[in-house]
């Protein structure tokens, strides 16, 4: 008896309609989350066009939008989408490891994915240096966290659950990538997946990339590379670009936790006392390293990236530099954005200044999508889903061991510099948690 009870226990988990009606909750809430990430991608992709066109037509319009549209974004985010600023993923990250439900509200809502959708288009649209992939990540997040109440009583799914599969989903549709969603879920946001849960979950990332894919098309981010042969010639492209963009990412991401600790003097007083004006002094500095740059530092960085693997318009030798002062400025400023697409941007700008160097034979592309993946693994300090990512996004599978070689490279150097961006940007949040549900015990 004891043997048939086990079966009999899993078949009647199986068919009953309490289960069968959280999995459609769950995969609902999947297939909305791709849905609202898909409309917001394009939403994206007609501001960053609207702002590049309005800058053709009068050189000197983001010394006015840039600066006051940044003003707005920043008082918008802190009056009415506290929560929302930022990349997205250490808000994710954080409200993981809370416990109340009312601290995760703080960081997963409603309220903060329209505040993402809304305030994240607005940046772009304002020239600022940021990315739609993190605060995808939190939409996608919110969005399942909200469909939490729609459960069934004793499903074996917690709001924990559905945060990690949400996020997950977020970058699965952003990037067209559902392996990388995968991925980003076990390395990055839960570092592990429940036995009992993983089945749904899973599902539910795959089904937003397929959401995705079927509205968008099964393209490539960056479009596809010509790599050439694969031999020893590699050896060098893969240790040069590890280690320099290894170094430049984790110098990168020392400097973005810089940005969320007090700053000494008066910038440290006008960011902290004043913070609406100090994002209009970032966006005048974003504007003018777009006007010294003509326009090539504004958005997300996707356009001269694309350009760069195909060789079409190869990169400047001051690209990377600056993309991540426009880049560490953005994110200095407090509105809704995130780094992924920027660093992708300024790997590509290292590659291209080591493939300038003309050490071997090795065409352009492959020193591009080796340090994209280097300086995105060394921000992150999550090498899997650096190369994962990359090697989506570039249909670049015959690259595979070259990039993992250098990923893991890049993340190790990163270390030596600093600790990890995310998760210790993401001990803030649970910590000021910890503090407001200390004052409401007292």
């Amino acid at each position: 008896m004891p043997y048939l009870e086990r079966p009999l226990s899993r078949l009647f988990h199986l068919i009953h309609w309490r289960h069968w009606k959280g999995r459609l909750v769950v995969w609902s809430g999947a297939i909305l989350a791709a849905l609202v990430i898909v409309a917001f991608a394009r939403l994206v992709d007609w501001s960053s066009t609207l702002f590049n066109q309005l800058r053709l037509q009068s050189a000197w319009l983001p010394f006015l939008l840039t600066p006051a549209g940044g003003m707005l974004i920043t008082y918008l985010t802190r009056q009415y989408f506290h929560g929302a600023a930022g990349s997205g993923i250490p808000q994710v990250i954080a409200a993981l490891k809370m416990a109340p439900e009312h601290s995760k509200q703080q960081l997963v809502s409603l309220r903060i994915a329209i505040g993402k959708v809304l305030l994240g288009t607005a940046a772009l649209a304002c020239g600022f240096s940021s990315g739609r992939e993190g605060p995808s990540v939190q939409i996608g997040a919110s969005l399942m966290y909200s469909v939490r109440q729609l459960l069934p009583r004793r499903f074996p799914i917690h709001s924990h659950h559905l945060i990690l599969a949400g996020g997950a989903a977020g970058i699965a549709a952003a990037f067209n990538t559902p392996l990388a969603g995968i991925v980003f879920a076990i390395e990055e946001l839960g570092r592990k997946f429940e036995e009992r849960t993983n089945g749904v979950l899973l599902t539910a990332i795959i089904l937003a990339g397929v959401i995705s894919i079927s509205l968008q098309g099964n393209y490539t981010y960056f479009g596809r590379i010509v790599v050439g042969p694969i031999d020893s010639q590699l050896a060098l492209p893969i240790l040069l670009s590890g280690s320099v963009a290894g170094l430049c990412g984790g110098i990168f991401a020392r400097l973005m936790l810089a940005g969320a600790a007090s700053w000494p003097g008066l910038a440290g007083q006008i960011k902290q006392q004043q913070p609406v004006l100090f994002a209009g002094l970032c966006g005048l500095l974003v504007a003018l390293l777009g006007y010294l740059s003509d326009g090539a530092v504004h958005g997300s960085g996707y356009l001269p990236t694309q350009q760069a693997l195909s060789g079409i318009t190869p990169l400047p030798g001051w690209y990377a530099p600056g993309k991540i002062l426009a880049t560490l400025l953005s994110y200095y400023s407090g509105i809704p954005g995130g780094i992924f697409a920027p660093s992708l941007a300024v790997g590509a700008g290292i590659g291209q200044d080591l493939a300038n160097l003309h050490l071997v034979t090795s065409n352009n592309a492959v020193w591009i999508a080796l340090s994209m993946a280097a300086f995105l693994a060394a921000v992150t300090q999550a090498p899997i889903t650096a190369f994962v990512i990359v090697m989506e996004m570039i249909d670049g599978h015959a690259m595979v061991v070259s990039l993992i070689a250098c990923a893991f490279l890049a993340s190790l150097l990163s270390k030596a510099i600093s600790p990890p961006l995310y998760h210790t940007l993401a001990h803030r949040f649970t910590k000021q948690g910890s503090l407001h549900a200390s004052d409401d015990r007292s």
